[in-house]
């Protein structure tokens, strides 16, 4: 889909700029470019449809459906199973979550997506079918939706609406005063423009922020070793499983990139299990990510997001060494 952008990226940086290909700063700037646009083309295509949908879709009465009746559980199972079919990394989900948010979906179910969305993809599932096989293919991909529904689950609980930044909260306050336009019996082109002109608001609202966490990935990805993670991550030690997902919240990759740095790792000797822990908080946590999310979620949420779920990928990484 996104083919035509790295061929940009590459005809920039490398024809262009005239930067070495396979250079630090090279492969730094083409990773920026590349992913820069590709978010915020993704961003406003979501809220665009978003847009359509809330024009169009009484989204009051999903809502209401997902607060009152009695689903247990299954939402954020539900939550979860979709996240782990878009082929999004953790900073490619964030537009979704602002549709999800501005749509007026539960936080909890919405946060189950979010956690989902980067950790489980298909191509990633190929990848790690080829190159580990059937049996650790199919842990990461459970573990991976059971992660997502157990964090969306327990972040549901802590009411954390409040927490969201008041930019989210002005944007939900508008929608409810913008009633009155789902209500009127307008065409399509006649509500294209208040459409076009509210996902274009919303792109501009954060655009800023996908750029400077956009940067820290690309520094993060093209600066920083692989061997320095080999040299700590190895043996069987009970503090190689907490190190390595704190080591790699940090960095910024999508599951598809990091499944062969995963294969480096175990081929050097690191346990398996905390190689898939340090690949699920590489690509469901990340500095850039939380970079972005600071437009959509106070400080405090954000802190709380990423200690449930690195709680949960760190019990996972001793689970998958026990079982793997």
């Amino acid at each position: 889909m996104f083919n035509w952008l790295q061929h940009f990226a590459d005809w920039l940086i490398y024809s262009v700029f005239n930067i070495e290909v396979g250079s630090h700063l090279g492969n730094a700037l083409n990773f920026f470019v590349y992913d820069t646009l590709k978010i915020l083309i993704l961003l406003f295509i979501i809220v665009f449809i978003m847009g359509i949908v809330n024009a169009y879709f009484p989204i009051e009465r999903l809502k209401d459906y997902l607060h009152k009746k009695k689903l247990y559980g299954l939402e954020y199972f539900f939550a979860s199973i979709f996240g782990a079919i878009t082929p999004f990394c953790s900073c490619s989900s964030v537009p979704l979550f602002i549709g999800f948010v501005q749509g007026g979906i539960p936080l909890g179910v919405t946060f189950a997506f979010l956690i989902t969305s980067p950790l489980v993809n298909e191509v990633a599932v190929a990848m790690f079918l080829g190159l580990f096989g059937i049996k650790a293919t199919l842990i990461y991909a459970i573990s991976g939706i059971v992660l997502g529904t157990i964090g969306g689950w327990l972040l549901g609980r802590f009411n954390l609406e409040p927490l969201l930044s008041d930019w989210v909260k002005e944007i939900l306050e508008n929608k409810q005063q913008q009633s009155q336009f789902q209500g009127e019996h307008l065409t399509f082109y006649q509500r294209l423009p208040e459409i076009t002109r509210g996902a274009w608001d919303i792109v501009k609202g954060v655009i800023i922020y996908v750029i400077i966490g956009i940067a820290i990935g690309a520094a993060m990805h093209g600066y920083v070793p692989e061997n320095f993670f080999n040299d700590y991550l190895g043996g069987d030690q009970w503090w190689t499983v907490p190190l390595a997902v704190l080591l790699a919240v940090p960095m910024y990759a999508n599951a598809a990139g990091i499944v062969p740095v995963v294969q480096v790792f175990v081929a050097k000797g690191v346990p398996l299990g905390t190689a898939i822990a340090f690949m699920m908080a590489t690509v469901g946590l990340s500095i850039p990510e939380a970079t972005l999310l600071k437009k959509v979620m106070s400080i405090k949420l954000i802190i709380i997001f990423f200690s449930v779920v690195t709680l949960c990928i760190i019990i996972s990484g001793y689970l998958f060494n026990l079982i793997l």
